[in-house]
């Protein structure tokens, strides 16, 4: 009968424990964001700037980063959905990016997609879009 009591005991010991939780995954300090802005091109961070690298045989103006999380900054050209010309500077983060264009009045800031070889479909936050190729 102790036995039982003894198992009895055991077994309430046992669940009655309360599980430590988990700790939470470490936050890992990076400098990249998680969304290319337009303001992103106007400077280069501390942390950028550890890994800018320029290479002249490429379309891009420089590059931060490490590999397989580069972002590029490029100069482009194109036009807009009436056909006037466009130029400006943007950032690209894998198939996404943001920057500025010069148009005849003022500056435009776009999000850019890559959907092609060198050319980017781009949109304003008006809604406008703009077909550009890297220079």
């Amino acid at each position: 009968m102790s036995k039982n009591y003894f198992i009895l005991l055991l077994l309430f010991t046992f669940y009655s424990c309360e599980k430590a939780a988990a700790p939470p995954p470490p936050q890992i300090n990076t400098f990249y964001k998680p969304v290319i802005t337009a303001d992103d091109r106007k400077t280069i961070t501390p942390e950028e700037a550890k890994t800018y690298h320029v290479n002249k045989t490429r379309h891009y103006e420089y590059r931060t980063g490490n590999s397989g999380n580069y972002e590029y900054n490029y100069d482009v050209k194109g036009i807009n959905a009436i056909g006037d010309s466009v130029f400006g500077n943007i950032n690209v983060q894998g198939k996404y990016g943001a920057g500025i264009l010069n148009d005849t009045v003022a500056e435009i800031e776009i999000n850019t997609e890559w959907i092609a070889y060198g050319k980017l479909k781009a949109t304003d936050k008006k809604g406008n879009e703009y077909n550009l190729i890297v220079k």
